[in-house]
């Protein structure tokens, strides 16, 4: 419990959460399978049995694939070091008042919402700004983890404001810019194309309005604009757009990222550099899916494939962060408008 006379304000990372170990994959994939947010399976009231079913039944696929990077997700430590470091970056840069304490708030695995929320109000915390980790808006991610935080506040006495997008956030675009940079530094002059492989979403949720392709589509826009740029001056990349890590039946947005690198390997590019646009951490998506599964595949195809460095803790990135919570907060308080 807070026991001085400063301002304390929560800052709460919202992120998909990860199984912390291998026992831990099956219920992990069920709570992301009951979520009728991300994919509808039959009637809601079927949703949770089948949700058991389907992770009763890839659980041991989805363990094979963590064992191999580790036997957990690094979501967790990654998000934890990520809030760290905001938290000194903010305290650093306000002074004594305000003074910042950060949370995480996972989806799908501990720490939980309810939790997070119980811990913020031991330590005496009634403000709270929400920083989503998805910089691009979807109802299956952000909006979804933003209802769930809401529920786990309501009747609480915490005041919350949300950041539930940031895809053009300029301080965001220029960490997306270092590390493109210093990836394809590498190649010393060879001939490669860049690859941005998104995670997929359900076709219906665009259909249907979700701006996350949109918004996605306007990352890459203003990130390939800052590479032309001073201090880069890489101009006229060849760049295109995938999507990768879709579950389920349903009609998923295309092209995927196999079948992109299937097309560009026939058409005798053998240079690849694949950037995780969508993602602000490693996890398996970058570490099983891009780093094994799609350089093996790539390899089968003659082409060499490079992963760009996730954001993880760069420094720009976190001051990226500490931008948008101190925007926010200006906002807030009727400064900067």
């Amino acid at each position: 419990m807070i026991k001085d006379n400063k301002e304390h304000i929560g800052v709460v990372l919202l992120n998909l959460g990860g199984p912390d170990s291998l026992d831990a994959v099956r219920p992990f994939l069920y709570n992301l399978f009951s979520d009728r947010d991300i994919i509808r399976l039959g009637p809601s009231f079927l949703q949770k049995p089948i949700a058991w079913l389907i992770s009763t039944f890839r659980s041991q696929k989805t363990r094979d694939m963590y064992s191999q990077i580790g036997n957990k997700s690094p979501i967790l430590d990654i998000t934890t070091a990520q809030a760290q470091a905001l938290e000194q970056a903010l305290n650093e840069s306000t002074g004594s008042a305000p003074h910042f304490m950060s949370y995480l708030g996972m989806r799908y695995w501990k720490p939980f919402m309810a939790d997070t929320v119980s811990t913020m109000i031991q330590d005496g915390i009634s403000q709270v700004i929400v920083l989503s980790l998805y910089p691009h808006y979807s109802k299956a991610t952000t909006g979804s983890s933003v209802t769930d935080f809401n529920k786990a506040i309501e009747g609480k006495n915490i005041e919350a404001s949300y950041i539930n997008e940031w895809y053009n956030f300029p301080s965001y675009i220029d960490s997306l810019a270092e590390l493109i940079s210093e990836g394809i530094d590498e190649y010393k002059g060879d001939d490669f194309e860049i690859l941005f492989s998104a995670h997929s979403l359900p076709q219906s949720f665009i259909d249907e309005g979700d701006p996350y392709l949109d918004q996605i589509k306007e990352t890459i826009k203003s990130v390939t604009a800052r590479l032309g740029d001073a201090p880069y001056n890489l101009k006229h990349l060849k760049h295109h757009l995938s999507f990768q890590s879709k579950t389920g039946p349903v009609k998923w947005l295309e092209p995927s990222t196999e079948e992109t690198i299937l097309m560009l390997g026939s058409k005798g590019i053998r240079n690849l550099f694949v950037v995780p646009i969508s993602f602000v951490s490693d996890h398996i998506e970058t570490l099983y899916e891009i780093d094994i599964l799609y350089k093996d595949f790539a390899r089968e195809q003659g082409v060499s494939l490079k992963r760009c460095r996730s954001l993880n803790t760069s420094a720009t990135f976190i001051h990226a962060l500490r931008d948008l919570v101190l925007s926010t907060l200006q906002k807030r308080n009727g400064k900067g408008q």
